[in-house]
């Protein structure tokens, strides 16, 4: 079972909280990416007015890896969750050490063809060297040294190179799914969420509201494998809102992509350089992905295992880590999935 000490799932907040991240940000704003017309005005000043934005993103130019050969057209975006909130989060988005961890992490690639999207999970509890720390769960690098810590730490593990950071609540979650009416989702496996007001999951296919889907992808007790299944829940539940995103009904409806982009917007934290213009453009060079173009997996591991100090820890898998290196490189990513029949 993985470590809880440091990861404990905690009560839901305010708007402004910054909690567990699922991963709706990206297929929210491709679909408002898309809309032409007098709308993008609206929905550009929605975007911009009401996102947070992180003042301190990335780590000194010097310890970055550039951009070269076929992925140098290719787009890297990295989706973060903490489990912290309040002072500690402006204190992370400034680079300063907090007390705040990124529970759930996902670097999101875009290739230079921008006939995919593919989503790799990173468990949160993976044992990795963080740079000026040694060895640590890779969610705490987040603590140490806030967002560019983070981006430094991945971007040494892949020789690959972050052009955007996202953070997103849970709340923001939550708000998305009710704007588009529910989602269908193929519970792969029955459950009944955790909580004094948890929800029967039955497996199959069934609409859920937002509380409903909140307590799915949150949820990690009731499995026997905690957070494996839980970002399995995850990756499934985000390819459910694309697909119903992604879809004439909505793409056609420019009041209900307007409410997408007002109602999800407060709970976003995005770079600098992740603006409206910036997501319109990435919109528009993606406008033929649809939620089967949408693939995902979860780096590789070699299992859990306890580190010297007695933490439970996910232990890496260096040959797995140098792979997704390579494929990072080459701008192959999804054809290292279908390679190692990840996904």
């Amino acid at each position: 079972m993985m470590d809880e000490t440091q990861t404990d799932v905690r009560p839901r907040t305010r708007r402004k909280t910054r909690r567990n991240v699922l991963f709706v940000f990206l297929g929210i704003f491709l679909v408002a990416a898309i809309v032409s017309g007098a709308y993008v005005i609206n929905l550009a000043n929605s975007f911009n007015g009401q996102t947070q934005k992180i003042a301190n993103a990335f780590p000194e130019e010097s310890t970055r890896p550039t951009k070269e050969g076929a992925a140098s057209k290719a787009q890297n975006i990295l989706v973060l969750g903490s489990d912290s909130r309040g002072d500690s989060v402006d204190m992370a988005n400034e680079g300063a050490a907090s007390d705040q961890r990124s529970d759930t992490m996902m670097w999101v690639h875009i290739p230079g063809d921008r006939k995919n999207i593919v989503m790799m999970s990173i468990m949160r509890d993976t044992w990795v060297d963080i740079p000026g720390h040694g060895q640590a769960k890779i969610n705490a690098a987040m603590a140490f040294g806030g967002v560019p810590l983070v981006v430094q730490t991945l971007e040494g593990m892949f020789k690959a190179r972050l052009d955007h950071v996202a953070i997103v609540d849970f709340e923001g979650f939550k708000a998305i799914t009710d704007a588009l009416g529910g989602v269908d989702v193929n519970v792969p496996i029955a459950f009944t969420s955790s909580g004094s007001e948890g929800f029967t999951f039955a497996a199959g296919s069934q609409r859920m509201n937002g509380d409903q889907a909140l307590a799915f992808v949150r949820e990690r007790y009731a499995f026997s494998d905690g957070d494996y299944q839980r970002v399995r829940n995850q990756q499934l539940f985000l390819k459910s809102v694309m697909n119903t995103a992604l879809t004439p009904a909505t793409l056609t409806n420019p009041a209900k992509i307007s409410d997408l982009v007002s109602q999800v917007s407060p709970y976003v934290s995005v770079d600098e350089g992740l603006d409206a213009a910036a997501m319109a453009s990435l919109g528009v060079s993606l406008r033929d992905v649809r939620g089967s173009n949408v693939l995902s997996f979860t780096l590789p591991n070699l299992g859990t295992g306890t580190s010297a100090d007695g933490q439970s820890i996910v232990i890496k898998d260096d040959a797995a880590i140098s792979g997704v290196a390579d494929a990072l490189g080459s701008d192959s990513l999804a054809l290292y999935m279908e390679k190692n029949g990840l996904g």
